[in-house]
């Protein structure tokens, strides 16, 4: 799923008590109108969009192993349930079930 970061997501990690409105589209920096807030330079907003975006792409493995199927994604993960019945059994049976089921889904989607 592809995703790009916006100025207000951007603005509210430098600064979490911003105050601004945000007049249209939210990837042009000519539409924030700073309120009661220090201005923060568009060079300095580039720089956390850029990083917010490098770190949301990087952990796109992490969405493709969790997202549910419902959700467009593929849910590789056993359901919790049945996950804690394979470690039981496999503490039991001195089997790796559960090992083997979850470096399925890691080697499907990796870090990368």
């Amino acid at each position: 799923m592809t995703r790009k970061i916006e100025y207000i997501e951007a603005l509210f990690a430098l600064s979490p008590n911003t105050e601004v409105a945000v007049n249209g589209d939210q990837h042009v920096y000519e539409n924030i109108e700073w309120r009661a807030t220090p201005v923060i330079s568009k060079v300095d907003l580039d720089a956390k969009v850029a990083e917010l975006q490098a770190d949301w792409d990087a952990k796109q493995y992490q969405r493709d192993r969790n997202l549910a199927k419902d959700r467009g994604g593929t849910n590789t993960y056993p359901d919790i349930g049945d996950q804690l019945d394979m470690l039981w059994h496999d503490k039991k049976d001195g089997t790796t079930t559960w090992e083997d089921a979850i470096q399925v889904v890691k080697d499907a989607h990796p870090k990368s």
